[in-house]
């Protein structure tokens, strides 16, 4: 989330009162700039780890039948690489942050905002009615402050983090939805409020994930134009040899090929001994090893029936399953 590690493990902080988040700022894996930010902002601290624990679980579920599964293992090598995967942690790194932020905003957790203050929006009688707007404009706003993209280098490498970065950002951005109430006699519209909310965070990953399996390769050019380097990519249609194409705002881009991540290696812990799905992927996360096939009963509860009052009654079943794991 800082640019450099952008998932990591956050140490267990239980909750502290008065200036019990400074305590919390200096324990997180962040620099000077970003802890004075911290230090100043109460709810920070927490927010930040709302956002790692959001990305690591999203990522993780994206990958879940990947050869590379979002393991923690090899994350600081992998992160030192511009592969299409550190693409992919840099854009869910940031969308969590957006997205946790927006929504600590309208939870009351931060001190420094509140519900979402846009234009156009009757924003006051939400809050009559109990109802407050995830606040993605200071979000995106501290976001950009917290980052300090202005500062870093023009580089290829950094090029691409930022832009992978700002991907995850416009993903939370264009999931942000109108969401509007009716209040009035019988259900009628008499009174209608609406407010901003942001889509679940499961979506977000989703599109995510569209954009790591559409992810470009990019080089570094020189735009005579503007008189610096830009990022570009394989010639689309209707792009000359001598100009060659942009990525999208919404492209994920990366610079290097990836390893197969079919055996251990620094950057993950291969796929020996992964669960994979004989009709669906076994065969390409297993790398042409074959896998295992292994039987095993299984407890579940069945023939469940609701007793008056308030309990559900269930009875204990067992059947056989069958698992396919990879081959060392």
């Amino acid at each position: 989330l800082t640019g450099k590690e952008a998932l990591s493990h956050f140490p267990s902080l239980g909750s502290a009162p008065g200036r019990g988040h400074v305590k919390q700022c200096e324990l997180l894996q962040l620099s000077r700039k970003q802890k004075r930010l911290c230090r100043r902002e109460p709810g920070l601290a927490e927010t930040l780890r709302d956002a790692i624990r959001l990305g690591i679980l999203e990522c993780q579920f994206q990958f879940r039948s990947e050869r590379w599964n979002c393991s923690l293992e090899g994350r600081p090598s992998l992160l030192k690489r511009g592969f299409k995967e550190t693409a992919f942690l840099y854009a869910v790194s940031s969308a969590a942050l957006t997205h946790s932020l927006a929504r600590a905003c309208s939870a009351g957790r931060m001190e420094r905002c509140t519900c979402d203050d846009s234009p156009g929006l009757e924003n006051r009688k939400a809050w009559q009615w109990g109802v407050c707007g995830d606040n993605l404009k200071y979000s995106t706003k501290f976001l950009k402050k917290f980052l300090g993209q202005k500062r870093i280098g023009k580089d290829l490498r950094a090029k691409v983090d930022i832009h992978n970065t700002n991907v995850g950002i416009k993903a939370v951005k264009n999931g942000l939805k109108t969401t509007c109430k009716c209040h009035g006699v019988s259900g009628s519209c008499a009174v209608r409020t609406c407010w901003k909310q942001l889509s679940p965070f499961h979506e977000i990953g989703r599109l995510l994930k569209l954009r790591y399996d559409d992810a470009v390769k990019v080089f570094s050019t020189s735009n005579d134009a503007v008189g610096h380097s830009e990022l570009a990519g394989p010639h689309r249609h209707g792009h000359s040899a001598k100009h060659p194409a942009l990525p999208r705002p919404t492209d994920l881009v990366y610079v290097e090929d990836s390893p197969s991540f079919c055996r251990p290696s620094k950057y993950s812990l291969g796929t020996a001994g992964r669960t994979c799905s004989r009709e669906g992927n076994c065969d390409s996360m297993c790398c042409g090893r074959g896998y295992n096939t292994q039987s095993r009963l299984v407890t579940f509860s069945c023939h469940c029936q609701v007793r008056w009052c308030c309990y559900v009654e269930c009875q204990q079943c067992m059947q056989e399953e069958v698992v396919y794991s990879c081959k060392q």
